[in-house]
């Protein structure tokens, strides 16, 4: 198949990408060089995906589109559904008019905010912190608008919940707790939020990738959670990061600055992702950051 990934040089892109062309497929990507080098691509797409030449690309099989920005802190609406949401539709539709009928997009569970987890695709009330999160809401909407009009088309939205893994260090700030807490607690105590009781859902890069994979083989169009369904707090983290790494850090916790703009638990509900698309997780989290350290790019 010939297939296009945007952001294929970012931190989830990339690792589809590298798992595409283990399988043979004619992969291109769209990227810029400051982030990871990716090996046995086909077409390298530049400049990156906004202001993409997209007569350059040609007809695809299928489109797995996970280029956006993706800084929660960015408080530029404008700029945010320009780069999410106003290109994303631009790309889909050009896709589509030159004979692709499979897309799987990258969105969020930033877009239930604060609301009551566990998070339920079709019962969770939306409630976005910011407007990362609500250019996703509207990049699932313009879906369901261009669902009308191309119904042979299949669309499956994955709504990501702090994924970790190989490539992330890429990301900078941007990166997971426990790709930042390792570097802390690797020198000196870590520090986190009062009273590090605060609960996340992690899901390993790889079992995204299979999440993508099984989602570009849907019948239906749909949107899922993509968590591993269970919350981690950050003073667990820390023991399991302690018990990986060798190291007997204690945590030292600090003022969390971004209250009320801060998810204090995330979890999510994979009943419906295993129904739609057929993706259970594997990668427990003490399982997946044991993989993350032996692949040499945690430390």
């Amino acid at each position: 198949m010939r297939i296009l990934v945007t952001g294929g040089t970012g931190f989830i892109g990339s690792n589809i990408a590298l798992e595409l062309i283990k399988e043979g497929h004619d992969v291109l990507i769209t990227g810029n060089d400051s982030e990871r080098k990716i090996k046995g691509v086909k077409k390298y797409l530049q400049p990156s995906f906004v202001g993409l030449d997209f007569d350059s690309i040609g007809k695809i099989d299928a489109l797995f589109h996970q280029a956006a920005i993706n800084d929660t802190t960015n408080i530029d609406r404008t700029e945010m559904f320009r780069a999410n949401v106003d290109s994303s539709k631009k790309l889909f539709e050009y896709v589509i008019k030159n004979g692709c009928k499979r897309i799987v997009y990258a969105s969020s569970t930033a877009i239930y905010g604060n609301s009551s987890a566990p998070y339920k695709e079709n019962e969770t009330l939306l409630n976005p912190l910011n407007p990362y999160a609500e250019s996703k809401i509207a990049l699932e909407n313009v879906v369901k608008e261009l669902g009308k009009k191309h119904p042979d088309v299949v669309f499956v939205g994955l709504r990501y919940c702090n994924v970790y893994g190989p490539g992330e260090n890429i990301k900078g700030k941007r990166a997971t707790m426990i790709y930042q807490l390792a570097y802390q607690m690797l020198k000196e105590n870590p520090k986190i939020f009062r009273d590090g009781e605060q609960k996340r859902d992690y899901i390993y890069v790889r079992d995204v990738v299979k999440a993508n994979l099984l989602a570009s083989q849907a019948k239906e169009s749909c949107v899922v959670n993509c968590g591993y369904g269970k919350a981690t707090t950050f003073n667990e983290l820390i023991r399991i990061l302690n018990k990986v790494l060798g190291t007997n850090r204690k945590p030292e916790y600090i003022d969390n600055p971004y209250i009320g703009k801060y998810q204090d638990y995330t979890e999510c509900d994979m009943s419906l992702a295993k129904k739609r698309i057929g993706f259970a997780p594997e990668f427990d989290i003490e399982k997946g950051i044991k993989d993350y350290y032996n692949s040499g790019f945690l430390v």
